[in-house]
């Protein structure tokens, strides 16, 4: 007969907590934008790009609009480049060499 583990009572950090420990050394200008901003308020119902974003980057304040982009939360994992069926985010690393450090790896 086996003996049944014990799992650990422990707590984790919430998300916002962890996204807390991040910081981000703003290069004054975004590195996140849309390509072809027709695409986002005529074509795309789905909105992936905010929906797979860990940080809550962009957002779309009403259907028509194009998203706000609050590039200074960004994690630099490019999930929404990917997410987007319209390949139509424009993502790059901050050209000065700044962008998010993670304090705890």
């Amino acid at each position: 007969m086996s003996a049944t583990p014990q799992v650990p009572t422990m707590q984790n950090d919430s998300m916002e907590d962890r996204l807390y420990t991040v910081s981000y050394d703003d290069p004054g200008e975004s590195h996140l934008d849309v390509k072809v901003p027709d695409i986002c308020t005529d074509s795309c119902e789905t909105s992936d790009c905010m929906a797979v974003c860990p940080a809550d980057v962009w957002r779309r304040e009403d259907t028509d609009d194009l998203p706000t982009i609050a590039y200074e939360n960004c994690l630099e994992c490019s999930s929404c480049r990917f997410a987007c069926p319209y390949d139509n985010v424009s993502w790059e690393y901050p050209t000065t060499g700044s962008g998010v450090t993670y304090k705890r790896g």
